[in-house]
C-alpha cells in the first residue's frame, strides 16, 4: 500500500477525491499526513474530519530551506512514499526536490507547458485572457524548474464563451482529482518496481 503525504495551502478540494478513492477501495493507499503553511487552510480541517494527522508549519521568520527541512522531518517520520502538492502555494527548495526526487507529484490547473509558473486563479485568468478554447490540468513530477517536471497525466476541458475564473476553476478542479488519481497509480507502479529490494 502506498503511503501518501499531502502539502496544501488552500481548501483541499482535490484531496477529497483522493480520500474518497482510498475509502472506496479504488486506490490502494493511505493519506498518512497533511501539512499546510496556512493556519486556517480548510485542507487541515478536511484532514481532521477524516482522522488524518495534520500539521501547520508557520513559514514566518524561516528561510525556504529551513521551512522545507521541517516538512522533511515529518515526512521521514511518517515514511512517506509519495508527496502530493494540492493547491500548495510555495515553491520548493532545491534541497527538498533533490531529497524527494521522483516522489513529488504536483497538480497544475493548465495543460503544461502552457501557463507554467502561475498559481491558482492567475492561471484561469491567463487562460481567459489568451482566448484559447481548451484548458485542463496536468499532474506532473516536480523537478527544480517551475512546473517543468515530467508530465504523468493531462485532462482537458473546453473553455466556453461565458466562462469566468470561478467557473473555469470549478471545471478544471473536477478533472484534477481524476488526473491525480491516475498519476498516483502510475507513479506507484514504477515506485514499487524501483524499491523492491
Amino acid at each position: 500500500m502506498i503511503n501518501l503525504a499531502v502539502l496544501g495551502s488552500t481548501r483541499g478540494t482535490v484531496m477529497q477525491a483522493i480520500i474518497d478513492a482510498v475509502e472506496e477501495g479504488r486506490l490502494q493507499a493511505q493519506v498518512s499526513v497533511v501539512i499546510s503553511d496556512k493556519k486556517d487552510a480548510y485542507i487541515l480541517e478536511r484532514a481532521k474530519n477524516h482522522g488524518i494527522e495534520n500539521h501547520f508549519i508557520d513559514p514566518a521568520q524561516k528561510s525556504r530551506e529551513e521551512f522545507d527541512k521541517e516538512i522533511t522531518k515529518i515526512l521521514e517520520q511518517k515514511k512517506a512514499d509519495v508527496i502530493l502538492l494540492i493547491g500548495y502555494m510555495r515553491w520548493l527548495s532545491d534541497e527538498f526536490v533533490k531529497r524527494w526526487e521522483g516522489r513529488v507529484i504536483n497538480i497544475h490547473p493548465s495543460l503544461l507547458p502552457a501557463f507554467a509558473g502561475l498559481m491558482d486563479r492567475q492561471v484561469h485568468q491567463a487562460v481567459l485572457d489568451s482566448g484559447i478554447k481548451e484548458t485542463g490540468c496536468t499532474a506532473h513530477l516536480v523537478d527544480k524548474g517551475k512546473d517543468t517536471g515530467k508530465i504523468l497525466v493531462q485532462k482537458k476541458c473546453q473553455v466556453e464563451e461565458n466562462d469566468t475564473v470561478d467557473s473555469l476553476k470549478e471545471k478544471v478542479q473536477k478533472l484534477e482529482g481524476e488526473a491525480l488519481l491516475e498519476a498516483i497509480q502510475k507513479q506507484y507502479a514504477s515506485f514499487g518496481q524501483g524499491n523492491s529490494e
